[in-house]
């Protein structure tokens, strides 16, 4: 073997080696090789913030083959993803592998063409890319080691802090604050169906009165409506005026990530981590019959420029297609205006014109071919002529020119970029009128509006806002707003993102203890940074440093006051029914709950619904069946860990029924199986794996389906309703 050619994933190495002779050897590194250590900080702050590495135990395997393979090679080329992750990956095995010679290549497309260019250009790697990715990774894991043991001892265990994410949420808080404080206005419009014979009829609303403009808000009152109603009633209408405007309507520009993410959003109602998944698939290579090839272009981007290899042939496609008039004279060229660097230099875009939507579609499931039928459509309009629209504005008087209704419509003249992309340009039909014309009105009818408050964000929208504050790059937006919504600190209520409450209580938090960390200006900042360290202006540890000083003191300061302080908790009336001692209202990351004060001499505890009542318990249910040691019926109980059935002769008589109760949490051993709950011999509950004795995973405390976001094993339940990590190796439980 001449050359061993290593790439991130297996589809992508299965679709590179299609392309290349037998001196050639296509892998997959599985992704990251090499990253911190889950056990402990791996940074230290004490040496210049030196990052320690160590392969992951998922890693080892394919290592050790990578290895192997490396060791009969006579070259090896690092053929990973062109960005900062991509980068890092590849000077992780370039370090691990100690190759006899190395090159990198890069390639933004995965067909043939692309993949022979890039052999013709290798190039070194570039170690400022590698050092801004070494930056983000120890600043997140400074942010979330450090601070995320705060929310445990002000909160509740298991909730964690990062640093985008937590702006992400602060942003989703502030909207839902904003709603609340609105404060809606009702306001009524009166709205009439003229006609100019019995076919030709339209709709108008009334626009002025004595010539002065109702204005968005309309009328304020049911009583001002009944009175002009009354007035208009049996009025003769005519034309007053007629005005014709023609508008052009440019074409959208090409797909970025963030644009891409809010059009799928829109328009297919695909989140922001489904849609880079689908893109990631259409990207590493589809299968077209006995072929295979990359059907687009790398999707994480910034970059809104096209390739002449793209815009010729597009060009003859559209000529061929559509004719000379839906073809500007030169190919259009669009110029990136992102506040960040841009970590590629094309657009999303596919990676040929000739293969069409419909082309193709036999060869993808049903989302592929939405995605990718988007994708098209959108660059190759952005190559065509603009939309010509017709919009016409109807003037409707009353016989005494005291009201004035207005009619509206517009007719597409030409349809240039739409006939291959249409955006929502909805046509509405107007009669043929003259001025002076008579019309007469066949329905008036007043309506009651009351003004809306500000919309949540939908993930479309917060990915733009996320962009133009400048607060992440393409390659974080997806994972940010899934991670924010694993965590439980925002929830969707349809399209819509809202804030949980004890995502409302973090980010409250936060903002009075930690104010930069969620400053949308000093997140934005440390973005600009992390570029500076790309383009190799700055050395990355200063710049961790400058961070680092304040943060720790801050968060030394902070750690000091909550030990005298402790827990978040809010006062009751409630008295204990077990000792007599007041209850106070707790939280845990699933919401809050009902704890004695004396806790944790008394550990008696009560569900709360959302309005602070306390939840009845649900009765117990007595079975037909009968208990095999004292002969009392049994019942159905539901204890801390879920429904059981135990003797209703409790406590003097202990048994309960042996049977596993599922917990929906995946077995992160076998990753097949699921946990469930069993009971030893001596009847002590604990928790394995249903493919036992294949696979022996088990644990003593329920798993709360969370990773511990330290060293990502299970979270499990611990007493008063909180969650600690299942791994005694684990830093936080020590």
């Amino acid at each position: 073997m001449k050359h061993l050619v290593i790439v991130e994933s297996p589809t992508k190495a299965r679709t590179i080696s299609k392309f290349l002779s037998r001196d050639y050897k296509v892998e997959s590194s599985f992704g990251h090789i090499c990253d911190l250590p889950a056990s402990k900080l791996g940074v230290d702050v004490d040496n210049n913030f030196e990052p320690t590495y160590v392969v992951p135990v998922k890693a080892k395997k394919q290592v050790t083959k990578l290895k192997e393979l490396a060791a009969k090679a006579d070259e090896i080329i690092l053929a990973t993803d062109q960005d900062r992750e991509g980068e890092a990956i590849a000077w992780h095995l370039k370090n691990i592998l100690k190759p006899k010679k190395y090159t990198r290549i890069a390639f933004h497309e995965i067909t043939k063409k692309a993949i022979d260019e890039a052999l013709s250009k290798p190039h070194d790697l570039d170690l400022n890319v590698v050092d801004a990715q070494q930056a983000r990774r120890v600043l997140d894991r400074l942010v979330g080691y450090q601070l995320s043991p705060f929310l445990w001892k002000k909160v509740a265990r298991g909730l964690s802090a990062g640093r985008v994410q937590s702006v992400a949420v602060r942003l989703v808080v502030e909207k839902e604050r904003e709603r609340d404080a609105f404060k809606q206005d009702e306001y009524w419009t009166i709205e009439a169906i003229f006609s100019k014979d019995e076919t030709n009829k339209f709709p108008g609303k009334l626009f002025s009165i004595s010539g002065k403009s109702l204005g968005k808000l309309g009328l304020k009152t049911n009583d001002q409506t009944d009175e002009i109603l009354k007035e208009l009633a049996d009025k003769n209408y005519y034309i007053a005026n007629i005005e014709l405007k023609t508008s052009k309507k440019t074409p959208p520009v090409p797909f970025t990530t963030s644009t891409l993410q809010q059009a799928a959003n829109n328009q297919l109602n695909f989140s922001a981590k489904q849609t880079m998944m689908i893109a990631q698939t259409l990207y590493e290579g589809v299968k077209l019959g006995t072929e295979g090839q990359g059907l687009i272009t790398y999707m994480r981007t910034d970059s809104l420029n096209l390739s002449d290899s793209y815009l010729n042939p597009a060009r003859e496609y559209i000529q061929q297609q559509f004719g000379a008039e839906y073809l500007p004279k030169a190919a259009v060229k669009y110029h990136t205006k992102s506040k960040g660097a841009q970590e590629a230099h094309e657009a999303i875009r596919p990676t040929d014109v000739l293969k069409t939507p419909e082309s193709v579609q036999q060869h993808l499931d049903a989302n592929q071919y939405k995605l990718y039928k988007l994708i098209w459509e959108r660059t190759l309009a952005t190559q065509m002529t603009a939309a010509v629209i017709d919009a016409t504005a109807l003037d409707i008087n009353d016989e005494t020119d005291k009201y004035t209704f207005r009619a509206t419509g517009q007719t597409v003249k030409f349809p240039g970029f739409l006939k291959v992309y249409p955006t929502g340009t909805k046509e509405i039909t107007l009669p043929t009128l003259e001025v002076k014309d008579k019309v007469k009105a066949e329905e008036m009818k007043s309506e009651q509006h009351f003004t809306q408050p500000p919309a949540r964000y939908t993930e479309a929208s917060l990915v733009k806002v996320l962009e133009e504050y400048g607060i992440g790059r393409p390659s974080t937006y997806a994972p940010t707003i899934a991670t924010i919504q694993e965590r439980g600190y925002v929830e969707k209520e349809a399209k819509a993102l809202k804030p949980t409450e004890i995502g409302c209580l973090v980010n409250d938090i936060l903002v009075e203890h930690f104010k930069d960390i969620v400053d949308y200006e000093f997140t934005a900042d440390m973005e600009k940074q992390f570029d500076e360290i790309e383009a190799g202006k700055k050395e990355w540890q200063p710049v961790i440093a400058k961070f680092y000083g304040p943060f720790k003191k801050n968060l030394d300061e902070k750690t000091a006051e909550l030990t005298k302080k402790g827990l978040t908790e809010e006062k009751t009336d409630e008295i204990c029914d077990k000792c007599g001692s007041p209850m106070v209202i707790k939280v845990s990351r699933h919401g809050k709950f009902l704890a004695c004060s004396k806790y944790p001499e008394c550990k008696n505890t009560k569900s709360i619904d959302d309005n602070g009542k306390i939840e009845a318990k649900e009765p117990e249910k007595l079975l037909d069946e009968k208990c095999p040691d004292c002969g009392s019926p049994l019942t159905e109980k539901h204890g801390r860990f879920g429904p059981f059935i135990g003797c209703s002769n409790y406590p003097k008589c202990k048994y309960i029924q042996k049977k596993d109760y599922g917990t929906g949490v995946h077995c992160p051993q076998c990753e097949t199986g699921e946990i469930v709950s069993k009971r030893t011999r001596g009847g002590k509950i604990f928790f394995a794996c249903n493919k036992y004795p294949d696979c022996k995973f088990a644990l003593w405390s329920k798993p709360t389906g969370e990773k511990c976001p330290t060293c990502l094993s299970l979270m499990v339940y611990a007493a008063d309703n909180k969650t600690v990590c299942s791994s005694k190796d684990c830093p936080t439980n020590k």
